[in-house]
């Protein structure tokens, strides 16, 4: 392989990591419509599943547990909450905001099965919810 071709398969190749970077960027920094009283940003969420359970993840760093709304509808799975912005106090300048702050609002579709109950609990700074299948018999 030439050094013309090296050079452009490294180029290609950081272009795109650099897309991939870009795309997740977006992804967890992923703003809804803001009105007053509504969701401005949603955060990113992981979904598994095996024969026994729904394993939903949802990244809440700085969110309370008790202060997280959780609600299991038809087929979905509501979290609501609000990050509250850190008290800058008096006189002090914000000079980076890259943490989302505000209500937020995720809505994350379930795979097709039946749900007998659910736990949740809040590890390292992610809210964890357990959703257990209804065993076939």
């Amino acid at each position: 392989m030439g050094v013309r071709n090296s050079t452009a398969l490294m180029w290609a190749q950081a272009s795109a990591v650099l897309d991939q970077a870009e795309r997740m960027h977006r992804q967890f920094f992923h703003l809804a419509s803001p009105a007053v009283g509504q969701a401005v940003w949603e955060p990113p969420v992981d979904v598994f599943e095996d024969e026994r359970e729904v394993l939903v993840t949802v990244a809440l760093p700085g969110v309370q547990e008790d202060r997280v709304e959780v609600t299991l509808g038809p087929g979905f799975l509501l979290i609501r909450a609000e990050r509250r912005m850190p008290s800058a106090g008096a006189g002090r300048a914000v000079h980076r905001l890259e943490i989302p702050y505000g209500r937020f609002e995720r809505r994350i579709g379930l795979p097709v099965c039946r749900i007998e109950g659910a736990a949740r609990e809040l590890i390292d700074g992610c809210l964890v919810v357990r959703l257990f299948k209804v065993e076939n018999t």
